[in-house]
């Protein structure tokens, strides 16, 4: 963070949080090693999506343009939630955060303002799932973007975990997933999302977005049509056709018949190459 001036640090029940601002952005962080940004805003516009994985967290909306329903695992300093209020304003967002610091760095630092229909819960992601599971919710549009200082938490990367988001969506609902374009599990991730969803859209700069649907996949010219329809609302956020679009592919680049995670062999047991290891679960 060299050039950086920091102006808010916090030691929450989950992580250190650090805010700081460099080169016009206010930008959060979990950790004061590293670079790994979680969140960022441009001061001047406070509208603009800085980060690109934001950027096509929005290219959902290619697949469905008007959602009333919206669940987002993962509120980080906002920035999606008050985006998406902005483009399809009759929504109703539900925003899960585990660490209600996060929240409150959001609030204060980063403009996201919370109301009766842009709400935001305080519990683990996974623990939110389970229960809208046995209330029956359901949503047009579920996006997964929860994070720690490293990758995404090993018990929302699992078979399980994914099915128990499907059974969320609506019949014709749409998942955005945020993960890494390069990792050392990409392989097994890519071939768990396909397990459960089938094909998808997989979306990559240095992040990678996975796009897929309760349904059979729109075609590229349905996904083309979309986007011009939404084009003016999305420039507003510095995003649109013209980088979007090229970055949706269908193709499998990860080997067949790679191994899925599951809650028994889970990342931590492909990272450390045990399958003895105790599922995440036992660990609680």
């Amino acid at each position: 963070m060299a050039g950086a001036q920091e102006i808010y640090h916090e030691k929450s029940l989950y992580r250190n949080i650090v805010v700081y601002e460099e080169q016009g952005l206010r930008c959060m962080k979990f950790g004061r090693q590293g670079t790994g940004r979680q969140s960022c805003i441009s001061l001047q516009h406070p509208d603009a999506l800085v980060l690109s994985y934001t950027r096509m967290l929005l290219g959902a909306l290619y697949l469905k343009p008007k959602p009333q329903n919206i669940l987002i695992i993962g509120l980080g300093g906002g920035s999606l939630p008050s985006a998406l209020k902005k483009i399809v304003p009759q929504a109703r967002i539900e925003t899960v955060e585990l660490d209600a610091s996060v929240a409150k760095v959001a609030e204060r630092f980063f403009g996201f303002t919370p109301a009766y229909d842009n709400t935001v819960a305080i519990e683990d992601g996974r623990v939110f799932v389970k229960r809208a599971q046995k209330q029956g919710k359901k949503y047009d549009l579920v996006v997964l973007d929860a994070f720690d200082h490293v990758y995404v938490p090993e018990h929302m990367l699992t078979r399980e975990y994914l099915l128990e988001v499907r059974s969320l969506l609506e019949k014709d609902g749409v998942l955005a997933a945020n993960t890494f374009s390069s990792s050392r599990l990409y392989d097994a991730e890519s071939a768990t999302y396909a397990g459960v969803f089938g094909r998808f859209y997989n979306l990559k700069t240095e992040n990678r977005v996975i796009l897929a649907q309760n349904s059979e996949l729109p075609p590229m010219e349905k996904i083309q049509s979309n986007a011009g329809q939404l084009e003016q609302k999305l420039n507003h956020f510095g995003t649109g056709k013209n980088w979007l679009l090229p970055l949706f592919s269908t193709k499998v680049d990860w080997p067949e018949g790679t191994r899925i995670l599951t809650d028994q062999y889970s990342p931590g047991n492909l990272l450390n190459g045990s399958e003895n290891q105790k599922p995440w679960w036992q660990f609680w």
